[in-house]
């Protein structure tokens, strides 16, 4: 049987499934999610938890773009806290403990009410190729219905012949309470892909009533929350707090007593686990030294006892489990709900596919999230938005959208994945990013909206916020510049916070360029400043007081530039290379950069190797040169 045709299909309901499915059918494509569990759309398979460190500022990128995580988070948030408010504005992030169950409702909403978008209950077992070209043209689902489509976007997670384990018990399944997927890793190994296996975990839910929260101190959200989201009218919550506990010496004792029982120590575990998320009992073992480790409770929802344990992902045996929790402060008679578990599965280096996240190897498919090798709700979402995007664009002989690493976090997300070899589930971190003061989780609409509009994702709405949020604050600039006041009006406030005085009229631009001076102390030397949104506020402080070193990174951005022109044609057989060094021939030979930038970046790909490239192609558009000018010579004699 074959289904009605598509222009784009969307294999999975996730994070990266929901981004991308919307964007596809945003763009005007008439687009098809399917997926093995409808009632799962938008499910929170581990932390309900949206945001943090280098992961805010990708949830502000994709709302930039036009993406719909932001929005999800705003709408159904349990606490809202800015983090790292003590440092500086590269590194301050926004993170949402989030209400999974609303999370998951508000997403399938949003989901059904996109009038492009369908819905489809089932399991994708094989991708259509066209023998002829090697163009995906589809899917087949378990039920051997076949959906044709200009292009396939596999978003499919950890399921992808997951093993769920937990002590000595293993059995099949991508989390939970949810079987695996089958036939697409056989599908994409029988045209030449390569795979791995990768780990994760999740950590044990817990009874909420049976924990003694007296004993553990709080940890509330800010008073006055800020949202993830550049739309207007973001609703006001009630607000819950989580709490913190930590480990003690007789929860390291009973991990050290078990850890034979671990299938992870045991060996029956292959894939490689996230380094900065490791579980309790790695923790345990790679830090020693150490007598504790701090633990997180968090609600999982508003209409439910079900706390998560931040922190203490594991995989023993479920009684383990139980004595484990049973040792903590304020858990001494807690009941589990739910066991802690660690999951196996396939996923396909990203070095195979293209910047625009479709494959090498067969036009039209499309790859997002934890295929690809990341961790995480943030990192799926942004690739998923991006797979999305050129997905539709390929269904409609467009261009691909591509976002260069000094743009933004998700194109230095993307250019990581594509050049460099993934062996562990990759995190976002601000550390990844060169650029991270010009791209900070304030500005992603400065730097992503225009992009989006340009690609027609980001709407009338969006654009009329964005254009009068820009007039404000040119407004906030020039009116800093114009307002002046005099020494006694303002060294007062500047000696009583510490701050060095002045010794003549100085204007509030002036003033707010020096380190001591916040916008705080800008409101009370001028109260009328008081009206100025935070967002705003924060926004003009950060592009005045770090001008110096903004201008300084846009100028190494502008040198990149030049190598980003430069294409390195498919047909270059880096093999053949003879000067190029070993590792260098055999990396770039793997991940066939696009470009010369992306080329500079392939760890293990010198700067020798570099000049290499360059030697060969100037000889090659000598060559072309020459060949032309003999051309015209031979078209010139003939004319005679």
């Amino acid at each position: 049987m074959i289904e009605k045709r598509y222009d784009v299909i969307v294999v999975g309901g996730g994070h990266a499934g929901i981004e991308a499915a919307m964007a596809s059918a945003r763009l005007g494509c008439k687009t098809l999610m399917i997926c093995m569990s409808l009632e799962t759309i938008g499910q929170m398979s581990c932390n309900p938890a949206i945001g943090g460190p280098a992961k805010s500022q990708l949830v502000r990128e994709v709302d930039a773009l036009g993406g719909v995580m932001g929005i999800c988070a705003d709408a159904t948030y349990l606490q809202m806290k800015t983090l790292n408010q003590s440092k500086g504005p590269a590194v301050q992030a926004l993170r949402a403990q989030s209400d999974k169950t609303e999370y998951r409702n508000f997403a399938r909403r949003l989901v059904e009410s996109e009038p492009n978008l369908s819905l489809r209950q089932a399991m994708a077992v094989k991708l259509l190729i066209d023998p002829a070209t090697d163009e995906v043209t589809g899917i087949t689902d378990g039920f051997g219905i076949q959906y044709p489509a200009k292009a396939v976007v596999l978003t499919t997670g950890t399921f992808l012949n997951g093993k769920l384990f937990v002590g000595e018990t293993c059995f099949s399944g991508g989390r939970p309470g949810e079987s695996s997927s089958t036939g697409i890793t056989g599908s994409l190994l029988a045209h030449g892909f390569k795979t791995g296996r990768l780990k994760t975990g999740t950590p044990p839910r817990v009874d909420g009533r049976t924990i003694d929260f007296s004993e553990l101190p709080v940890h509330p959200g800010d008073p006055e929350p800020s949202f993830f989201s550049f739309l207007p009218n973001r609703p006001q919550r009630p607000q819950l707090p989580c709490y913190l506990t930590r480990t003690t010496e007789a929860t390291h004792q009973l991990i050290r007593d078990n850890l034979h029982r671990s299938p992870m120590f045991q060996g029956l575990i292959e894939g490689t686990g996230p380094r900065y998320c490791p579980s309790i009992e790695d923790k345990v073992v790679r830090f020693s030294d150490k007598d504790s480790h701090h633990l997180f409770i968090e609600p999982e929802s508003q209409g439910s006892y079900e706390m998560y344990m931040q922190g203490f992902s594991s995989c023993l045996p479920i009684e383990v489990q139980v004595a484990m929790l049973r040792t903590l402060p304020g858990l001494t008679s807690v009941e589990m709900i739910r066991p802690a578990c660690a999951v196996e599965y396939d996923y396909f280096p990203a070095y195979q596919l293209h910047p625009s996240l479709m494959a090498k190897t067969l036009p039209g498919l499309f790859m997002a999230g934890q295929i690809n090798g990341t961790s995480g709700y943030e990192e799926a979402a942004a690739q998923g938005l991006i797979a999305g995007i050129n997905a539709a664009r390929y269904a409609g002989n467009q261009e691909p959208f591509v976002l260069s690493r000094e743009s933004s976090y998700m194109g230095t997300l993307i250019d990581d994945l594509v050049t460099k070899e993934i062996l562990e589930p990759y995190r976002m971190l601000t550390s990844r990013s060169e650029y991270r003061l010009l791209l900070r989780q304030d500005n992603a609409d400065v730097r992503l909206t225009p992009k989006g509009r340009e690609i027609g994702l980001v709407d009338n709405v969006r654009w009329q916020v964005f254009e009068a949020k820009q007039q404000e604050v040119q407004a906030e600039f020039q009116r800093l510049k114009t307002t002046k006041h005099r020494p006694d009006e303002v060294n007062p406030i500047l000696e009583g916070a510490g701050a060095t005085g002045i010794q003549e009229k100085i204007s509030l631009f002036e003033l707010l360029r020096r380190p001591q001076v916040n916008y705080p102390l800008i409101q009370k030397i001028n109260p009328s400043f008081n009206e100025t949104p935070k967002e705003i506020a924060l926004f003009v402080e950060t592009e005045i007081k770090y001008e110096g070193y903004i201008e300084k990174q846009s100028r190494g951005i502008s040198r990149l530039a030049e190598a980003h022109k430069v294409k390195l044609p498919k047909s270059l057989d880096y093999l053949t290379i003879q000067q190029l060094s070993n590792e260098g021939r055999e990396k770039l030979d793997k991940i066939k950069p696009d470009t010369l930038a992306q080329a500079i970046r392939i760890p293990g790909v010198t700067p020798a190797d570099i000049s290499v490239i360059q030697i060969v192609l100037a000889q090659g558009n000598r060559k072309k040169a020459s060949v032309k000018e003999s051309e015209k010579q031979t078209e010139a004699t003939s004319s005679h």
